[in-house]
């Protein structure tokens, strides 16, 4: 049989015994009875060769879904852990620029990010307002967009890439009172 023959007659199996009010155990056990009868077994061979990637990354998921609920359940935000990281690791290294080989340590990350909140704040944007950040990706596109959640204020990440109808769909839809861009994008800006 085909191979879309015996997945066909397996999921019929399946519906079959479940119409006839069998458990799901019995009627998972038939359909994969069938599927291996009918020569489904290299299916299980994969599911054997692949079963302990699929269980680490199972446990990966988990973890941090474990870890965004503690998060939610504290009522904690990026800032607030990053305020955490800073404080546990202030001189390691956070981000480093491939370009230039620029390396910023948590503590300059931090520096930076509340020279841009502050600088924010005092041009009279508030929690809830927002920015469009258009920049290609270095050290500094981190710093704006933490500094600017350290103030409350939403960061739309346009894509560089983009240009004229399509970057100014983006912006206007965002909703953003000011963008930033770097000079290296100042062209698309025209």
């Amino acid at each position: 049989m085909h191979t879309i023959g015996v997945c066909t007659a397996s999921l019929g199996s399946l519906g079959l015994m479940r119409f006839f009010g069998m458990s799901w155990t019995w009627s998972i056990a038939a359909a994969l009875g069938i599927y291996i009868g009918s020569g489904g077994w290299n299916f299980l061979r994969i599911i054997f060769k692949t079963a302990l990637r699929d269980l680490l990354g199972l446990s990966v998921l988990l973890r941090v879904k474990y870890e965004l609920y503690r998060h939610r359940k504290a009522k904690s935000n990026i800032p607030k852990v990053f305020q955490k990281t800073v404080r546990k690791h202030p001189d390691k290294v956070a981000l480093i620029y491939e370009a230039t080989d620029d390396k910023w340590t948590f503590r300059q990350l931090d520096e930076y990010s509340n020279c841009v909140a502050n600088f924010f704040y005092q041009q009279g944007f508030r929690e809830g307002d927002v920015i469009a950040i258009f920049m290609e990706s270095r050290p500094e596109f981190v710093g704006f967009w933490l500094g600017m959640a350290k103030v409350g204020i939403e960061a739309a990440l346009i894509n560089f890439n983009l240009r004229l109808d399509s970057l100014t769909y983006c912006v206007k839809t965002s909703g953003a009172k000011v963008i930033i861009f770097g000079g290296e994008l100042s062209a698309g800006m025209i």
